[in-house]
């Protein structure tokens, strides 16, 4: 071989990597330990939810939803349901845009808490895994609370809400509005200033803003290089145009902005919390549509109409009018998009959706390359992906 024949190696880091979150499995190409070149591979975890859809009723495809990003399935569940309501031309009574505003935001938390511990624990400070699973649990208590559900919720409805708010939500949203923001401190305490922290985080995973459009990146990985874009504020849903926060950017688009974006959003979802739990509207918490919303329980046991409306719905569906629609959300991830279009049928015709976690794993690559390999775990926690998502 002659002096001047590159020779790399081929390393597969994963499927199975407790630092892949999730059954991704990443082809990397390295000289030395300099990664050349990475490719992900994607595939172990395919459940075909949008093909299996569109052989379920409309009502019936919110409980396939919550399976994709299991860590946000309230965000799921409304990304779907609105635009479904869309088609329907269904408007929804304003108790239930604040209720789904207050419960994504929540979601929003619980996704953060999760990507703080698991992230932090990726690099080496263990510790910090117990410190969000503590708080976790108490958002997993709201959860249940207001479900049933400790994750895989379904308590969003096409029209409304399962259930009404629960008379003991206010107390628990209200402990978890106080002891929250001295938790986030601490958590600034452990890491934001830690030496290693910083060396492990400051200038990997660096990306341009022109990178994060080229990519259609969303969400912190995009806002982390300058761009303030939130569908929240550019393309408001579900009354987010009534409430008041801030879009946290980073400026050097590496993996401590978006450490720090993280951080921040947590402190403004409180912030939109607050305001929704507190100027919470009275009213039903499903919308009068006869053949659509299911009639209320009690309803159903006294009144024969609503027990027929009852029966038609539960076992025939209901007929969504021809014609398509994209709905957008923010999800804790990034912008998560449904794209349903209906053929007049029960069901859906075709059902897409538009992943944060697929699309924003494009990134690992100009992140990595260049970089040692436990640069590549230090990205790929960064990113925040979750491969139920991904894979769909």
């Amino acid at each position: 071989m002659s002096a001047t024949t590159a020779k790399t190696m081929t390393l597969n880091m994963g499927p199975q990597h407790p630092a892949t979150h999730g059954v991704l499995r990443v082809l990397l190409e390295l000289d030395g330990e300099t990664i050349v070149k990475a490719t992900p591979h994607l595939g172990y975890l395919h459940t075909g939810i949008e093909k299996t859809a569109e052989d379920k009723l409309y009502y019936k495809v919110i409980p396939l939803t919550d399976r994709m990003d299991y860590l946000a399935p309230m965000s799921n569940n409304l990304g779907y349901v609105l635009a479904v309501e869309k088609l329907l031309g269904i408007e929804v009574p304003p108790k239930v845009e604040w209720a789904r505003v207050l419960l994504t935001e929540l979601t929003r938390l619980n996704n953060h808490l999760v990507w703080l511990g698991t992230h932090a624990l990726d690099v080496g400070a263990m510790s910090m895994l117990l410190y969000t699973f503590r708080e976790r649990e108490m958002i997993m208590d709201i959860y249940e609370t207001v479900s049933g559900q400790r994750m895989m919720s379904t308590y969003f409805r096409i029209g409304g809400l399962a259930y009404d708010l629960p008379p003991e939500l206010n107390k628990k949203i209200n402990h978890l509005l106080k002891v929250l923001p001295g938790k986030i401190n601490e958590y600034e305490d452990l890491l934001t200033n830690n030496r290693i922290w910083i060396n492990r985080l400051t200038g990997v995973g660096t990306l341009t803003p022109e990178q994060a459009i080229d990519l259609s990146l969303t969400g912190p990985v995009l806002r982390s290089t300058g761009i303030k874009y939130d569908v929240r504020k550019a393309h408001p849903y579900s009354g987010y145009d009534k409430f008041d926060f801030d879009i946290p950017v980073g400026k050097n688009g590496d993996c401590y902005d978006r450490y720090l974006i993280r951080l921040e959003e947590m402190r403004q979802s409180q912030r939109i919390m607050r305001q929704a739990i507190d100027g919470m509207p009275e009213g039903p918490y499903m919308a009068d549509v006869p053949g659509v919303v299911l009639p209320p329980k009690q309803d159903v046991l006294t009144k024969m109409e609503a027990l027929i409306y009852h029966f038609k719905i539960i076992t025939d569906g209901f007929k969504v009018p021809a014609g398509s629609f994209y709905q957008a959300i923010e999800s804790p991830k990034g912008e998560l998009g449904f794209y349903i279009a209906s053929d007049g049928s029960n069901k859906p015709y075709r059902m897409r959706v538009r992943p944060p976690s697929f699309i924003n794993l494009q990134a690992l690559a100009p992140m990595v390359v260049g970089r040692l390999v436990a640069d590549a775990i230090t990205c790929i926690g960064s990113i925040d992906i979750v491969l139920g998502e991904v894979d769909r």
